[in-house]
C-alpha cells in the first residue's frame, strides 16, 4: 500500500514537471514565433518608409547609391565605416561642413544605406575595385579620398592602385593594417541568425539610441534608424566580416605612397586597440607630407567634431599644394 502510494506521488510529480517543462517550451515557440512574425511585418512596413536620397550608379549589374552634395572646384570622397547603416546620412555633419568648399561624393558600398547586396566576394580588391567604377562612371577622375574607419584598409589599397587620380588621403579614426585583434574568429553563424530570427531587431530596440545627443534632426534620425534595420546583418556586411582577416594581413605589405598628403584624424583616448597613436604615427612617418591630429571623442569623430576636422584639413591641404 505505500509502494502503491509513492508510486502515485512520483507519477503526479513527473506529470507536473512535464506540464512545466512542456509550458516553458511552448511560451519560448510562442516567442521566437512573435519576434519572427514582428520583424517580418516590421521591415515590410518600414520599407515603404525609407526616403531615397542620392543617385544610383550600376556595376556588375548591381546598383551602388551615391550621394552629392556642393560644387566646388575640389572634390572629396567620403568613404563609410564598416557597417555604418546609411553613410550618407551618418556623414551629414560632415558634409555640412565640406560642401561650402568641396563637392562631395558619398559612395555607399554594396549592403550599405540603399544600395543593393552582391554576391561577390566582400575581399579588398573587389570593393575597390567597385569604388573605382563608380567614380568612372560619374566621370570624377581627380579628388580627395576621405574615409572612417575600415575605409583605412581598403583606401590604402586604392590609393596604390590609383595614385594618380588621388589629391590626398584623409582618415576618420582609420584602421591600420597591423592593429590587433582582427584575426580572431567572428560568429558570423550567429549574426546571421540574429538577422533571420528577427532577434537582431529586438536587440536593436532594447539597446541604448546610437543618436541620442547627436547633431541630427529627428527625421534623419528616423531614416538611419530605418535603414539599420533594413541593412543589420545582411548577407554583404556578414561577408565582408568574414574576410577581415585576410583584408587586413594583405594590407599589411602596403604603406600610402610617399608623396602623397596624409593627414591622419585619430581617437585619442582608445582603450579598444592597443597603441593607437602610435600605429598611426608609424603610418604617417613613410609620408613626406604626412600629419595625424587627436581629438577626445569617440570613434564616430565625424559626429561630433566636423567643424575642426575641416578647419584644419582646409589648412594642411593649402600648405602641401
Amino acid at each position: 500500500m505505500k509502494q502503491e502510494n509513492t508510486e502515485k506521488r512520483t507519477k503526479k510529480v513527473l506529470s507536473i514537471i512535464l506540464k512545466l517543462v512542456g509550458a516553458i517550451v511552448l511560451v519560448i515557440v510562442l516567442f521566437f514565433a512573435i519576434v519572427f512574425i514582428v520583424n517580418l511585418i516590421s521591415s515590410k512596413s518600414e520599407e515603404a518608409k525609407i526616403q531615397t536620397y542620392g543617385q544610383f550608379v550600376q556595376v556588375d549589374g548591381e546598383n551602388m547609391n551615391v550621394f552629392v552634395e556642393g560644387e566646388g572646384e575640389e572634390t572629396i570622397v567620403l568613404l563609410p565605416g564598416y557597417g555604418t547603416a546609411a553613410p550618407a546620412l551618418d556623414f551629414k555633419p560632415l558634409i555640412e561642413e565640406l560642401a561650402p568648399f568641396y563637392k562631395v561624393v558619398v559612395v555607399e558600398p554594396f549592403g550599405y544605406g540603399l544600395s543593393d547586396h552582391t554576391e561577390k566576394e566582400r575581399t579588398t580588391e573587389n570593393i575597390v575595385y567597385e569604388i573605382h567604377e563608380v567614380l568612372q562612371t560619374l566621370d570624377i577622375d581627380e579628388y580627395i579620398l576621405m574615409g572612417h574607419s575600415i575605409a583605412g584598409i581598403y583606401g590604402l589599397d586604392y590609393v596604390n592602385n590609383f595614385e594618380d587620380e588621388v589629391q590626398a588621403f584623409i582618415g576618420i579614426d582609420t584602421s591600420v593594417p597591423t592593429q590587433g585583434g582582427m584575426d580572431e574568429d567572428l560568429p558570423i553563424t550567429t549574426f546571421n541568425l540574429l538577422r533571420k530570427s528577427g532577434l537582431g531587431r529586438l536587440v536593436v530596440n532594447l539597446g541604448d539610441d546610437p543618436y541620442e545627443r547627436l547633431p541630427f534632426d529627428e527625421d534623419t534620425k528616423e531614416q538611419m534608424r530605418l535603414i539599420t534595420h533594413k541593412n543589420l546583418f545582411n548577407p554583404s556586411n556578414l561577408n565582408e566580416m568574414k574576410h577581415f582577416s585576410s583584408n587586413f594581413n594583405k594590407a599589411q605589405s602596403l604603406t600610402f605612397p610617399d608623396n602623397l598628403p596624409l593627414l591622419l584624424f585619430i581617437q585619442e583616448n582608445n582603450v579598444d586597440v592597443e597603441g593607437w597613436v602610435s600605429l598611426h604615427e608609424e603610418q604617417v612617418s613613410h609620408s613626406l607630407h604626412g600629419k595625424i591630429m587627436m581629438f577626445d571623442a569617440d570613434h564616430y569623430l565625424h559626429h561630433t567634431k566636423s567643424k575642426e576636422m575641416v578647419e584644419n584639413m582646409r589648412v594642411f591641404l593649402s600648405e602641401t599644394e
